[in-house]
């Protein structure tokens, strides 16, 4: 330590390893001095926890793997594009206009396809991409306080989000029917059951024959942990539900299966599976409807996702009450702002 001619006191750290050496400046850091001298003196290195990339390490070592599976595939994206972008930073270092900035400038990558082809051009606005990821950041930055890595406030606190506008594609009957017959009978299947259970497509190709109970499939949603149990039959009229209908339609065939979708030969129908399957029905309706002159129901087949299913289910039932239980949301607001895509019905003035 040294006094300065100005008053104020400077520290420096120095590596010193007997006469015969000369010494080695580490710097005026002392974590990063620490550091400097383990690797100078032959130890082990340790996590510097001033460092986000620490933080980083531990969140998805610790947290991440407690999400739902589709949870942990999308953060473990995310925390990869979020180390990239903030590679070398320590806590101190990161304001809150460095993550404005990080919202403002954030754009999409090219990504190529199993064949080679480009997915976008790349350069794009990515607006819901770096709300998600500051949302991630935000996460980590507060556990890395419960973990003693860090007392500041967190940065992402009051910053403001990029606007969000939801999907508003509605598929109509002749474009969801269109679609329907394209594809083969697992894929119609799926098609049903995410209709009228209204599951998003994981907890869909999850829906097992053991989860058939009293009556009831039982639902528990990979996203939220949400339990439901959707009737089969009408507790009211005793009439066989679609649902139980589809049910009962699966059962009967003579495929031997734990899942409800499953292929003729018994194989259980992936994720991919299913989006290839949708892929191929979607393009296939497509240009069925094109040969026949019709381009704007080909139009508004190309733009349906297999997701479009779970808003559909939310737009054709009248009552937003019963929507929203069947969507398994804890708010009825967010049925209707995201998944409710038609206009509320209404009796004209006369």
């Amino acid at each position: 330590m040294r006094k300065l001619a100005s008053g104020k006191e400077w520290v420096g750290y120095y590596y010193y390893a007997g006469k015969a050496t000369k010494e080695i400046a580490l710097g005026t850091d002392l974590a990063e001095a620490k550091r400097k001298w383990a690797e100078l003196e032959g130890k082990p290195v340790a996590a510097d926890i001033t460092k986000l990339e620490t933080a980083f390490d531990k969140y998805k070592r610790d947290i991440i793997p407690k999400k739902a599976p589709r949870t942990q595939k999308l953060n473990l994206a995310e925390l990869e594009t979020l180390r990239a972008y903030f590679k070398g930073a320590s806590f101190r270092d990161v304001k809150t206009k460095h993550l404005a900035l990080y919202r403002d400038s954030r754009k999409t990558k090219r990504r190529l396809r199993k064949d080679g082809t480009v997915r976008d051009p790349g350069g794009k606005p990515a607006p819901v991409a770096a709300n998600r990821e500051l949302a991630l950041f935000s996460d980590v930055w507060n556990f890395a306080r419960e973990w003693g890595f860090t007392d500041l406030a967190n940065p992402a606190r009051g910053l403001r989000r990029n606007d969000e506008t939801p999907r508003d594609y509605y598929a109509e009957d002749d474009v969801w029917q269109a679609i329907y017959e394209a594809g083969p009978q697992e894929f119609q299947d799926a098609m049903d059951l995410a209709y009228l259970s209204g599951q998003r497509p994981d907890d869909v190709v999850a829906s097992s024959r053991r989860d058939l109970v009293e009556d009831a499939l039982m639902v528990k949603q990979g996203k939220t942990g949400k339990k439901l149990r959707i009737e089969l039959t009408d507790a009211e009229t005793g009439i066989r539900t679609e649902l139980g209908k589809l049910v009962d339609r699966i059962k009967a065939r003579p495929v031997t299966s734990t899942k409800l979708l499953c292929t003729a030969a018994g194989k259980a129908l992936t994720r991919p599976m299913l989006r290839t399957r949708f892929e191929e029905a979607r393009a296939a309706a497509a240009a069925k409807a094109e040969v026949e002159g019709d381009a704007d129901l080909a139009a508004r087949i190309r733009r349906m996702w297999f997701t479009d299913n779970r808003p559909k289910a939310a737009s054709d039932i009248e009552d937003i009450k019963a929507a929203s239980k069947l969507l398994g949301h804890s708010e009825e607001d967010i049925t209707r702002k995201v998944y409710r895509r038609v206009g509320e019905r209404a009796k004209p003035t006369r």
